[in-house]
């Protein structure tokens, strides 16, 4: 779990610098930089839900898939996630510490921080690799990524980010402690379709940031758990 583990440092590094950063940045230049972040990861999510929905045929056509999926995913995700209440329960944990500590926005940048560094392929694929080779170099590219990216989150959202550490932990260490077990069934178009709705996830995050729209994406988290129930349900079937 070497790579998970720099991951996390790295996580931590670029928090704790982007916190440093934020102490010299008048309020309305920290504003314009959330909305830029917004913009920016906004366009990094739609462009990993174009990648796994598109793909260009030998022919040089292009055929998508995973539409249908993608919008029942986010539907019956966004249901469950309401129903177990996760953001207003991620919030509340969060409101708890800020009171505990006096650090305001704690949350925030908690919740947005950990949906970014732990959606996309590089935390499967990469965890899988380091579970079953040993080879730690996809988690160490993202380890590179995620420094810039929580550098300039913290530097607006806060020290929440830094935490975001924690559930990466959680998630890619448990990938990749389970990969032997796990490989055999995560395809190449499992792998697409959750990434996609991950990144519609991502989305979210961006309008949130851009224009403050306040969707609850941590109640869409379930959605990432409809493309394996589906697939599972076609094995079944073939069975």
């Amino acid at each position: 779990m070497t790579g998970t583990w720099i991951n996390m440092a790295a996580i931590v590094a670029g928090a704790v610098l982007g916190m440093l950063a934020k102490k010299g940045i008048p309020h309305r230049v920290e504003e314009s930089l959330t909305r830029i972040q917004g913009l920016a990861v906004g366009l990094i999510g739609l462009n990993g839900v174009i990648a796994s929905m598109f793909t260009v045929d030998a022919d040089g056509g292009i055929s998508d898939s995973g539409g249908l999926l993608l919008l029942v995913s986010l539907v019956l995700g966004c249901l469950a996630g309401e129903l177990l209440r996760i953001d207003d329960r991620l919030s509340g944990l969060g409101d708890a510490v800020e009171k505990r500590v006096h650090i305001e926005g704690f949350s925030q940048g908690f919740i947005t921080a950990s949906i970014i560094t732990c959606v996309g392929a590089m935390s499967i694929v990469g965890a899988l690799n380091e579970g079953l080779t040993g080879n730690n170099e996809v988690l160490l590219v993202k380890s590179t990524l995620d420094f810039v990216t929580c550098l300039v989150l913290a530097s607006s959202l806060g020290i929440g980010v830094a935490f975001a550490a924690v559930p990466t932990l959680i998630y890619q260490g448990a990938i990749t402690l389970c990969a032997g077990f796990l490989a055999p069934y995560i395809s190449d178009d499992l792998l697409n379709m959750i990434c996609m709705v991950g990144y519609a996830i991502v989305i979210c995050i961006g309008l949130n940031l851009l224009l403050n729209a306040k969707i609850k994406t941590a109640n869409l988290l379930p959605a990432m758990i409809v493309p394996v129930l589906n697939n599972l349900l076609n094995m079944l079937k073939i069975l």
